[in-house]
């Protein structure tokens, strides 16, 4: 069993840290708000601190799992940050959906501390970390991940390293590219199906069954049709991870035209009050709009 410290309790790392736990490993917990740190600790053991610095001191791996480019940089860098305190030959597992400059940024401070880093982000939502199915995708050092990979299982139904350094956060963008196209896609279809006067749970549990079928279309079409969105992956996230995908196609030369105009139809469920909601809340644009 392995000397574990978890960074960040929000829906995904709490149970991912969980997992962890029941797994019997030896795991500190940090969180900006403390009291999910001890309310943590009171459920499933271990210690917490108030520092990330002090829960990756003597830590083999550090997992964190946070929220953006610059809350990556803070549990990370800094007198109070997990290099700080980690040992040579430790690992770090980022598992927050970030830019893959900031990956390449943080591996290198990592790399001049002796320490490796894996960028390790994830798919599957609240359930799939709660549930330990996560498919985790992977960039680093070989070494470095085939370190992690065995700790990263717990809470994982698919680990793969994909390449160096930002080579999972880019695979990251790929995923958020294609949900966004495929949450719009059947988004639409609902909403015709709705105009054309059809009962839309009966359209979609025929075409579910045929190439139509998603893991979106089976997941949230009941949600979507009860109008609750009141759940899931928020638009603020998927506009964050849309806005790191943009960004990295301007630098790369790739051509993202649905994603771009998807991006935009979110910003518009923000205006209406939804960034909390889930990604499905396309559905409700839709609605509202006719």
């Amino acid at each position: 069993m392995a000397k574990l410290a978890f960074l960040g309790l929000g829906v995904m790392g709490s149970p991912m840290a969980g997992h962890l736990a029941a797994a019997g490993h030896d795991v500190t917990v940090f969180n900006r708000t403390a009291a999910k740190a001890e309310a943590w600790v009171k459920a499933h053991g271990g210690n917490a601190a108030d520092t990330p610095a002090k829960a990756a001191q003597g830590a083999d791996i550090v997992m964190a799992c946070v929220g953006n480019d610059d809350d990556l940089r803070a549990v990370c860098l800094g007198p109070q940050g997990a290099f700080a305190t980690m040992a040579k030959g430790s690992t770090f597992v980022d598992h927050t959906t970030v830019s893959a400059s900031v990956t390449r940024e943080l591996y290198a401070a990592a790399k001049a501390n002796g320490i490796d880093f894996v960028d390790a982000p994830v798919s599957g939502g609240q359930a799939g970390a709660e549930n330990g199915q996560l498919s985790i995708m992977c960039g680093g050092d070989q070494a470095s991940y085939d370190r992690a990979e065995p700790i990263m299982n717990v809470y994982a139904k698919l680990c793969r390293r994909i390449g160096e350094s930002g080579a999972g956060q880019m695979t990251k963008m790929c995923n958020q590219i294609a949900i966004a196209g495929l949450v719009q896609g059947l988004s639409e279809a609902m909403h015709f199906a709705s105009k054309a006067g059809l009962d839309g749970a009966a359209v979609i549990e025929v075409i579910s069954q045929g190439a139509a079928g998603s893991w979106q279309m089976s997941n949230r079409y009941k949600t979507m049709l009860d109008d609750h969105f009141e759940h899931g992956f928020a638009v603020d996230w998927m506009r964050k991870d849309l806005g790191i995908c943009l960004a990295a196609a301007n630098e790369n030369g790739a051509s993202l035209p649905v994603t771009a105009l998807v991006d935009q139809f979110y910003k518009d469920v923000q205006k209406m009050g939804g960034g909390r909601w889930d990604t499905s809340a396309l559905f409700k644009r839709l609605e509202k709009s006719n």
